[in-house]
């Protein structure tokens, strides 16, 4: 493998001949990964809830500090937890059925944030709709405001609040009243960058799927609710509190992951192999930080794209064959990344310079017209 292939431009299919027996999923590894990650997180969370209880320090800034720090553990935790759904999207239809329940069970119903949401990710990956307006992860990132980059990050604080509103009321109103239930299938029921996304009705077979996990999200919502008041006797359960900002947090920490996955610089056309290639992204260094904000293989964006169906355990030797074996100037090796940092800088550079030239073509204009007014 560590003989570098003589073809100087890349080609995907001298890429499939080195990852071609990379396919097979270990179950192993996703259940023990996955069960480790969503206990573990629970047990977190619930540590961090009645941490006045139980942390017996007086000093209140370094029991502050010793809170928040259980706050952000859980939050990676449940961040690695959730994007599971990466991958069980890519799954084939008919296998992993127990996974799929069991982090329908643990993951996705207390998270609102079930199986059927993330079904038209899919899309993403698709040649002709990717960077299109089919395509409900993408937005223009590289060709907007800077202020698009910050409303995007905003929608974390808000995104827990409308998951909560969709299940607990819009979903059983939905089961009476027909149009409420379409119109929230179209516009609240994907998980997508782009707020203006329109999700197709085409259910087919997601139809059944799609009404059990909703009855389960609105049951687990309407105890979340009852709780605090019937159980405990308050007006405002401190879980409530915990829970929004936990969810607006992992929220948060998944789209700055996001925003380092691509360089975002479609403009809404379709793009060729070569640019998809290219407007996507690694971080194979740093493991032990990498793979706190990209986990389970989503630091591996761009090779991702290029093999959907790898499964996430195998992408780091998959990468590491294709460095190898790929001429010096393959394409795929422009997609390799140091530092997420680096790369969101690098994104607000490309929007700030857009904003120039926009005010700039603005200016330009304002003057050709006021020199027309003149004459």
């Amino acid at each position: 493998m560590s003989a570098q292939l003589p073809h100087r431009t890349f080609s995907l299919q001298q890429a499939q001949a080195l990852v071609k027996d990379l396919h097979q999923p270990n179950p192993w590894i996703y259940w023990t990964d996955f069960l480790t990650s969503v206990l573990i997180g629970h047990a977190l969370f619930q540590a961090t809830l009645f941490a006045p209880d139980w942390l017996t320090i007086e000093n209140s800034f370094l029991f502050w500090t010793v809170r928040a720090g259980l706050f952000v553990m859980t939050g990676l935790f449940f961040l690695r937890a959730t994007i599971f759904t990466h991958e069980m999207v890519h799954f084939r239809k008919g296998t992993f059925t127990g996974f799929r329940a069991a982090w329908n069970l643990l993951c996705g119903i207390p998270f609102l944030i079930p199986s059927f949401t993330y079904y038209p990710h899919i899309d993403h990956h698709r040649r002709k709709s990717y960077g299109t307006e089919e395509d409900g992860e993408y937005l223009e990132l590289s060709h907007s405001s800077r202020w698009a980059i910050v409303g995007y990050l905003s929608l974390s604080f808000v995104i827990p609040l409308v998951a909560f509103f969709r299940f607990a009321v819009l979903s059983p109103v939905g089961w009476f009243f027909p149009s409420i239930h379409q119109w929230s299938f179209k516009h609240l029921s994907t998980m997508v960058m782009d707020p203006m996304y329109i999700r197709p009705l085409n259910q087919g077979s997601v139809a059944r799927t799609r009404f059990i996990q909703e009855v389960a999200c609105a049951i687990f919502c309407w105890g979340f609710v009852l709780k605090g008041p019937l159980l405990m006797g308050l007006l405002v359960d401190p879980l409530w509190i915990q829970a929004y900002l936990m969810g607006a947090f992992v929220v948060l920490l998944n789209s700055v992951r996001t925003l380092g996955a691509h360089r975002w610089t479609s403009e809404g056309e379709e793009l060729s192999f070569e640019e998809q290639l290219l407007d996507s992204l690694n971080y194979p260094y740093r493991p032990w930080i990498t793979e706190l904000w990209g986990p389970v293989g989503t630091r591996y964006h761009a090779l991702h794209h290029l093999f959907p169906t790898l499964p996430y355990h195998n992408l780091g030797i998959a990468h590491r064959r294709l460095m190898e074996a790929l001429p010096a100037d393959s394409l795929y090796r422009k997609t390799v990344r140091v530092s997420l940092l680096a790369e969101l800088r690098a994104l607000w550079g490309r929007a700030a310079e857009h904003e120039k030239s926009a005010r700039d073509k603005a200016e330009g204009e304002n003057a050709f017209v006021e020199r027309k007014m003149a004459a």
